[in-house]
Formats: C-alpha cells, sequence, structure tokens
C-alpha cells in the first residue's frame, strides 16, 4: 500500500522535470515465498542489477516466521544486499514542527531534530558465521560478530563524507569497552579521521549510552556511525523521535545501484485496511531522486510532504486529539496535490531512469 503511493509521487516527480521512468513492479520476501518459494526470485535478481534504482517495500510478516532461516523473508534482504554490494545504510530522520504531539519524546527535546544514521550493512553479526548444535544434551546456538578494517574503512568514509555536507560531527558508536571487534572497529575510524578527515569532529560513544543519549537530547547528533547491529537498534529507536516509524526513509548505497526502503516493517496488523503510514516510503523516493542527480526533484517531493502534514493529513499513527486520521491514500494524494507548487520552475535532464519497484 505505501510502496504504491511512493510509486505515484516519484512517478510526478519524473514527470514534472520531464524523464521518462519505468517501473518494474518485482515480488520479493514474503509474496515471493508463496508464488516461488523462496524470498529473491531470479526474476527479480535480474530486475534489479539491470535497473536505476531499486524501491523496496516491506518484506516480512507472522505468516513466514516458522519457515527455516534460509527461506525466510529477511534472508531475501541481506542477498539483495549482498547482491547489489550495498553496504551503507542511511537513515536521516528530521523532526517535523507539526508532528511534535506525536513524539514520545517531549517537544523541547526534539526540537531541531535533524541526524543522520550510518549503518554498515553487510558484515557483522548478521553476516557472520552462526550455527546451532547440542552439547551435553542442551541446545547451544552461536552468532559470530566480524568486521575486517576494509569493512570499517569504507562505512568510516561514507559517515565522514556526509559529515562533511552537513554540520561536520560524527559520533561512532561500538561497545570497545567489551568487543574485540568493537576495538578493532574505533581504532579504524579513528585512524581513517586522523589521516583524511582532520576538518570534521570525531567522537565515540558506547551502544548503551549513545542510545540513552539519542533519547535525552537527539538533537546534539549530526551523523551516527555504527556497526550492523548497533545501526539496526539505534534507527529504530529513533523512530520514537518524529513519532512514528512510518516517518522514515532509507537509502542502501555504496553498490551497482541503490535500494531505497522505509524503515518500518509490514505491520500486518493492518495490511489492507488503507492505515498505513506512506511518507517514509514516499520519502525514501526523495532519497532515490536526490541519488539519480535529480536534486531539486528530491527537494520538492520534502515540501510536498511537509506541506501535507501541515495541512493535517496525519495517518493513525500520527493523529492525536479529536482529529480523525487520513488513509494511506489520501496522505499520498495530499503529497501530489502540494507537489506542483513545491517544484516551482524545476526542470530536468533527458536520462530515463528505470527503477525495480520490489514489493
Amino acid at each position: 500500500e505505501v510502496t504504491e503511493q511512493a510509486v505515484a509521487v516519484l512517478g510526478a516527480a519524473f514527470e514534472a522535470i520531464g524523464i521518462p521512468a519505468r517501473f518494474d513492479w518485482r515480488i520479493f520476501g514474503g509474496a515471493a515465498i508463496d508464488e516461488t518459494g523462496e524470498p529473491f526470485p531470479a526474476t527479480t535478481r535480474e530486475a534489479c542489477l539491470g535497473a536505476d534504482a531499486v524501491l523496496l517495500g516491506a518484506v516480512g510478516g507472522s505468516s513466514w516466521d516458522d519457515l527455516e532461516p534460509a527461506r525466510r523473508p529477511e534472508r531475501g534482504l541481506l542477498e539483495l544486499r549482498n547482491t547489489l554490494g550495498t553496504f551503507a545504510n542511511l537513515r536521516p530522520v528530521q523532526q517535523y514542527a507539526t508532528l511534535a504531539d506525536a513524539s514520545a519524546i517531549r517537544s523541547d527535546a526534539i526540537a531541531g531534530v535533524d541526524l543522520l544514521v550510518v549503518r554498515e550493512l553487510t558484515g557483522g553479526i548478521y553476516f557472520g558465521p552462526g550455527r546451532e548444535f547440542v552439547s551435553e544434551g542442551e541446545r547451544i546456538a552461536e552468532s559470530v560478530m566480524v568486521y575486517s578494517e576494509t569493512e570499517i574503512r569504507r562505512i568510516a568514509r561514507v559517515a565522514f563524507e556526509a559529515a562533511r555536507s552537513r554540520r561536520g560531527r560524527v559520533v561512532s558508536v561500538d561497545k570497545a569497552n567489551v568487543l574485540d571487534v568493537s576495538r578493532l572497529w574505533r581504532a579504524v575510524v579513528s585512524e581513517v579521521h586522523a589521516r583524511e578527515y582532520a576538518d570534521v569532529s570525531l567522537s565515540h560513544g558506547y551502544i548503551d549510552s549513545t542510545a540513552m543519549r539519542l533519547v535525552q537530547d537527539p538533537a546534539s547528533f549530526d551523523v551516527i556511525l555504527t556497526a550492523n547491529l548497533f545501526g539496526d537498534i539505534l534507527s529504530d529507536l529513533a523512530g520514537a523521535l518524529p513519532g512514528s516509524l512510518g516517518m522514515l526513509p532509507s537509502s542502501c548505497i555504496g553498490g551497482s545501484c541503490g535500494i531505497y526502503e522505509p524503515v518500518h516493517g509490514s505491520a500486518p496488523d493492518i495490511a489492507g485496511t488503507g492505515k498505513a503510514n506512506p511518507y517514509g516510503a514516499i520519502l525514501s523516493g526523495a532519497m532515490l531522486l536526490n541519488d539519480l542527480g535529480h536534486t531539486r526533484a528530491a527537494t520538492a517531493v520534502r515540501l510536498a510532504v511537509g506541506r501535507a502534514l501541515d495541512a493535517g493529513y496525519h495517518t493513525s499513527d500520527l493523529a492525536r486529539g479529536s482529529k480523525a486520521p487520513v488513509s494511506t491514500a489520501e496522505a499520498g494524494s495530499a503529497v501530489l496535490a502540494n507537489l506542483s507548487d513545491a517544484f516551482g520552475d524545476t526542470s530536468g535532464g533527458s536520462k530515463a531512469s528505470k527503477i525495480a519497484a520490489t514489493h
């Protein structure tokens, strides 16, 4: 439902700048398991490899929780990221003033929040070796967090480059007081900073204390750099700032083409009801536009989202008080209605773009 709204806004944005875009819909995750028995079918893989960008919908749900790990929807995500080589996950968090009442955090604490979580995406404990076994009659499982200095170095550069275009501050998050892998992480990040990015401010923080600070003083953050597992946790925690995970977009970059997806999950409890928040998916489309070089179009989409929210188009996860929430389609239509004014005299280039919209 939310992907359809993102595609509608993206299509209108490409049309406004005179660039033909083809959306190639492919099944993925749970839908693909139901139809083909696997989460990332070969036909979807081929479409993604041939695309300029991948727009991704949520893929999981309780229907597939009992499958063996190799066939679960989440395995498709890991394979997609590996296939395209997208090692960096960028998750921006911006506070909209009109949503101050929707946030779980005090309005004075979230004012002006504008941070970016840079999460390493293809290494760490999610990709390290793991096994289950029985010893002395007891079941045991282990998952190993593994990082090479090459993996750490390349994600550190992404964070430092991002900071250069923002407010110039990076906090690198680890657990170096306990974990050997985090001590390597901290050492390599410090080396990259000293050799290449002395103009950027670098500090280090532990995952636990950073989580507390993210709730207490979120406006103090600019760029958060961290490993796969820690980034997964912190970026979901950051969803409490704007009031809902449904507001958070993300991009996965560094490979042959980018993957753009909202941070939230599939929300199976409201699937098909028209209640889901499409803004995270639409804002992911804005990140897609920006990375393809259409920065004016990306800005127009973000402005249109802001104006829709200012006008009170709040879905059920955002609505407060006596005001009735709007539907998924109504929120998407409000963005479309504001898009022309947001564009102004925007003009684009001539390159056609092909987007694999996987759902």
